[in-house]
Order: C-alpha cells, then structure tokens, then sequence
C-alpha cells in the first residue's frame, strides 16, 4: 500500500510504501495517483497489438465479421439453428463482439502475474494496474466493433424494419459494465492462482472456448429447453446477453431475478477477487 504524505506531516517522505493494506482495498488513491501510468499501458496495448500488421486496426472490425459470417454459414445455413425473429447477421454479430470482449479480457488479465514478474519484481506500482489496463484497453477495442454491429443495427431498424427495439437499451451501460467486471473478477481470481498452481494457464483457454456454448452466443435462450436451459440461466453471462438482445431487438429473455442473480454474483465474485489478489500480490515474487 502506497501513503502520499501531506505537507504538515512530520515525517519528511513524500511517498511510503507499506505492506500493511486490507485485503479489500480497491486502492482508489493510488489508482488515481498513477492514472497516467494506466493510460500509457492502454495505450501500449492498443498500439503495439496491430502496429505491424498490413490492416493494422482494422483487424478490430475485421475479427467479428468474419467469425460472424463463419457463424452464419455454419450454424444458420448448414446446421439449420434458428435465431428467432432476429436477424442472423444481427444475432451472431452482437454475440461474437460481447463474447470476444469477456474472453479477450479474461485471458490477458489472468496472466497478469506470469507476464510480467520481470517488471514487478525492479519497480513498485499498485499491481492492480495491470490488470485493469488490459479492461480498458479492451473496451476500447470493444467499442470499435460495437459500432461496426450499431450501423448493421441502423439498417435493420429504419430501412428493413425487422426488429423493434425497446426502452430497454438505455440500460445496456449498466449491463456493459457487468460483463467487464465479470472479466476483470474472473481475470484476476486466475492470474492469482496461477502464481501457485500453473496448470491453470493451460486449462484457462479452453475452458474459455467451452464456456461459449453455454452462452447464447451461437444458440438463442429461447431455442434452449430442459435441463440445458438451467446450464445456460446458470452461467452469469446468459441474462447480460439476452438483456442486449432485448433492448436491442425487441426479442430475447429478460427475467429480473436472473439479472438479479448475475449482479449478486459479480459483485461477490469482485470482493473474492479483490481480497485474493491483494493476498497474493504481496508474495508472487516468491513462487513466480
């Protein structure tokens, strides 16, 4: 933990660094303090991610459409599953951009740890940065392929007129930043259990790609009956989902009590992962 000392303090340091932090501490101060430090990694990650490829970040645009149109093909035209009343091109675009956020997001932020124990071990600041550095730069990524996904949403409302959205949408900030916390908890809770158990980094990933197909990404909630409905209303992410869809498309399941059940669930897993994190973040050098 990081004390900026005030002028009248009798002891003569500017800045102390402590181990003596609660676990819960969200280190708001020292994030504020080091607020340039965060945009330079931001922008670090944003630049240097596409600086020599030939499309450079055009592959932001270019990554959704066309895992969106490998959807299509595969899924709609070949394997015959239904996107309701929504339009498949709509339907898988929305889905490939708010899933390729989460997964993106939950990959780099659970190696956290692993990635840069060369830098943490020659230089003190709140370790927290890192990660929340990859959210950032994430969203911001995210918000370029949304608004590829909002002029295929333009068309389909005032020219083709085949969905109906609703007043729902004006949520969509509140659910937005469900799934970003839901990434930031998760990446966090395994970049810290990395630092012991390293098979972790090798499970992450596919668990990642698994937990896909029970996330109305491919497959509407509504396509989905049983058992396997239960599977897909238990995994956090579903209600976010179909909450888009329905302010988005007029279509989709919006149930207060799974919503309800999705921002209990964040917020416990944020507290968990906060805690974890600054446990481990005072003794990774050691086991890394």
């Amino acid at each position: 933990m990081t004390e900026f000392a005030k002028s009248n303090d009798t002891d003569t340091w500017d800045i102390k660094i402590t181990s003596g932090n609660s676990y819960l501490d969200f280190h708001i101060n020292e994030l504020w303090h080091y607020r340039d430090l965060l945009m330079m990694f931001v922008k670090k990650d944003i630049i240097t991610v596409y600086k020599q490829t030939i499309l450079g970040p055009l592959w932001f645009i270019a990554q959704p459409l066309l895992t969106s149109i490998m959807f299509l093909l595969i899924f709609n035209s070949i394997a015959k599953i239904s996107t309701g009343a929504v339009p498949p091109v709509l339907f898988y675009l929305l889905g490939t951009t708010l899933w390729s956020y989460f997964s993106e997001t939950l990959n780099v932020t659970s190696k956290t740890f692993t990635d840069n124990a060369s830098v943490f071990g020659k230089v003190y600041f709140p370790r927290i940065i890192l990660p929340l550095s990859k959210v950032v730069s994430g969203l911001v990524k995210f918000l370029i392929q949304f608004s590829l996904f909002f002029i295929f949403w333009l068309y389909y409302v005032f020219v083709d007129k085949k969905i109906s959205p609703n007043w729902y949408i004006l949520l969509t900030p509140v659910w937005l930043l469900m799934i970003v916390l839901l990434s930031f908890c998760f990446g966090i809770i395994i970049t810290s259990l990395t630092t012991k158990y390293r098979d972790l980094i090798f499970l992450i990933s596919f668990g990642v790609q698994l937990a896909m197909y029970i996330t109305p990404v491919i497959i509407p909630l509504s396509e989905v009956h049983g058992k396997k409905k239960l599977f897909f209303l238990l995994n956090p992410l579903t209600s976010l989902f179909e909450a888009f869809k329905f302010g988005f498309f007029g279509q989709g399941i919006l149930d207060a009590k799974w919503l309800l059940y999705s921002a209990t669930f964040t917020i416990i897993s944020l507290a968990i992962g906060v805690i974890i994190f600054n446990k481990v973040e005072k003794r990774f050098i050691d086991t890394v």
